[in-house]
């Protein structure tokens, strides 16, 4: 059979060029479009040194799938994905209220809409009929195994049910019981162990030994990466370049996997398209390594988007996204939220946050990174990468989308403590929305000018910098002070309840915490504390996540500052100190 007789016409010769063995390709819809983003090569880049590991992940890769450095051919391999035995392609959402907001044409991939409802199906499967087909029937393979709580998880237990083969998922013990039913439920053995990843990958790892089991790796492995880049092949495909063009496809990253499989098709056959990251602060293990040049592990991620909260970049995926990635952009949760809502608004679904990355990521490409560019002529693809969102959740996405979208703002005034002064303040924000008004009386805030009230407000705006300008020089102008204080996360997630009155307490500490949400935690804080030292402050509140936020006030004698570290760190739970926060010191202390 020859090649042509099995692919559309419009393929071009030098792309079937890439193809050696017809009788492999299972992707019969691989229809490449022309597009003014499309230059296609088929030559290898410059050899690169590669580390043993790299060269053996490499070894595993039959000879045809490699360039002739071999190192992985991933247009090969994302072409001779399977993953067409499980889904059907996703499609493209046009984004009509971003777009006309952004003044750009915003096209969404709604990775959403899979059977587990995340990316990582793609992935899973691809390496998994890999594993069987070079077996010589399932009966050969003895199992599989992969440590993972979330997406990853969901994507292996879905595979191995439909290759027939059985899957042991290795959780924390701490995991919600919603996610590893969810797993059961497909098919897999769940085995909670450890009280954290660290622990449960240590125990995957015994178990894949001890049970000869293969185990599936979330992100760092060729065949993952392929299966995660069909994605790419898709938009090449889907999107209709009518007068505009591709501009830059915005990914999500954890791992890297899916911006690895992405950048490494898209930079071959089109590479005019930009490849963007999006990582948030607190998890931002790809925009450290690309800034040093090598792989940097994180100490601690940040809990709220927890599909990408990921410690350290791949190796391979670290390779190729070297080599092919444009930018990367930080995001924050209030931006996250945001990004939540506008998905929302266009599409009617709810996405996890991590899903909502690569929003968030281009709403802050156009409107702050890039006024040089005329983004009205350009299309924008941001990957809407899952939507396992916890329905608890919600509630906090809601409170923090306003923020933001710059549609509110939060303040922390102080009027002077005499009558009519908080009718004064209340007239200055008016007409505007008040959304909140904190206020206790406290006799100690006192300076020269006389005594002090401290008050939390915030309110909704329509342009956040021209109105707070004009409030600020309303409340300048009676007299009052006001800090913006809606980049504080203490104040945000904290501070507002606690509006009881300040204490001067000796030797205060005040710390956040991020508390696993499992049974013990709080016992395990407290079993720590010091008989000499007494609990000031306690303030906790559940957001629906798997990590609670709890702020303590704790009284230390300065004899015990060095034992109190200790027992900061031996707790083993992420803190930050937050004595020295304008909140504590103007709300909570005098």
């Amino acid at each position: 059979m020859k090649v042509v007789s099995v692919l559309p016409r419009h393929y071009s010769s030098a792309y079937l060029s890439i193809l050696k063995k017809p009788t492999t390709i299972v992707h019969r819809r691989a229809v490449l479009p022309s597009s003014n983003n499309c230059n296609y090569s088929t030559v290898s880049p410059p050899p690169q040194k590669l580390s043993d590991n790299l060269k053996d992940l490499h070894s595993q890769l039959d000879k045809d799938e490699l360039l002739a450095d071999n190192t992985p051919d991933y247009v090969r391999l994302v072409l001779r994905s399977s993953v067409y035995d499980v889904i059907n392609e996703t499609p493209i959402s046009n984004s009509v209220s971003l777009s006309s907001r952004l003044n750009t044409t915003v096209q969404l991939k709604r990775e959403d809409l899979l059977p587990v409802f995340s990316f990582k199906l793609r992935g899973a499967y691809n390496m998994m009929s890999k594993l069987v087909s070079k077996m010589e029937n399932q009966h050969n393979v003895t199992g599989v195994i992969a440590c993972s709580a979330g997406n990853h998880a969901q994507g292996v237990a879905f595979s191995a049910k439909h290759l027939k083969i059985p899957a042991t998922i290795v959780m924390p013990v701490s995991t919600p019981s919603i996610k590893y039913k969810n797993v059961f439920r497909l098919g897999a053995q769940v085995v909670l162990y450890g009280n954290d990843f660290d622990e449960a990958k240590k125990e995957c790892a015994r178990l894949s030994e001890e049970r000869g089991l293969v185990n599936i790796p979330p992100f760092d492995h060729p065949y993952v990466i392929a299966g995660q880049g069909t994605i790419a092949m898709e938009i090449l495909r889907q999107v209709r370049c009518v007068g505009n063009r591709i501009g830059a496809v915005f990914v999500p990253v954890g791992g890297g996997g899916l911006i690895a499989g992405i950048a490494a098709y898209l930079k071959r056959i089109a590479p005019k398209i930009k490849i963007i990251g999006v990582e948030t602060y607190d998890s931002q293990t790809l925009y450290k390594s690309l800034k040093m040049g090598k792989q940097v592990q994180l100490t601690s991620v940040g809990s709220f988007a927890d599909g990408t909260a990921v410690r350290l970049i791949g190796e391979e995926t670290f390779r190729v996204c070297k080599d092919h990635v444009d930018e990367v952009v930080l995001v924050n949760t209030d931006e996250i939220c945001a990004a939540i809502k506008d998905i929302f608004d266009d599409t009617r679904s709810i996405v996890e946050p991590s899903g909502a990355l690569g929003v968030a990521g281009m709403k802050k490409y156009v409107t702050h990174l890039h006024p040089e560019i005329d983004h009205s002529k350009l299309i924008y693809i941001p990957i809407m990468s899952g939507a396992n969102m916890n329905f608890d959740r919600l509630r906090f996405v809601s409170e923090r989308a306003v923020l933001g979208e710059g549609r509110e703002v939060f303040l922390l005034v102080a009027i002077p403590d005499v009558p009519g002064s908080f009718k004064k303040l209340q007239k200055i924000i008016d007409p505007r929305s008040v959304t909140e008004f904190s206020y206790r009386f406290n006799r100690h805030h006192n300076d020269e000018n006389g005594a002090k009230a401290f008050i939390y407000t915030s309110f909704s705006c329509v342009d956040r910098e021209k109105e707070l300008k004009q409030v600020f020089a309303q409340l300048e102008k009676n007299g009052f002070e006001a800090v913006d204080i809606s980049d504080n996360e203490m104040a945000k997630s904290h501070g507002r309840y606690l509006v009881g009155g300040a204490s001067n307490i000796p030797n205060e500490r005040v710390i956040s915490f991020e508390f696993p949400e499992r049974p013990g935690a709080l016992t395990k804080f407290l079993n720590g504390l010091s008989s000499n030292w007494n609990l000031t402050l306690f303030h906790y509140r559940n957001h629906g996540d798997d990590v609670g936020k709890v702020l303590a006030g704790i009284s230390v004698p300065p004899t015990d500052k060095e034992k109190f570290e200790d027992f900061l760190k031996d707790l083993s739970y992420k803190y930050h100190e937050e004595t020295n926060n304008l909140v504590y010191q103007k709300l909570l202390k005098y």
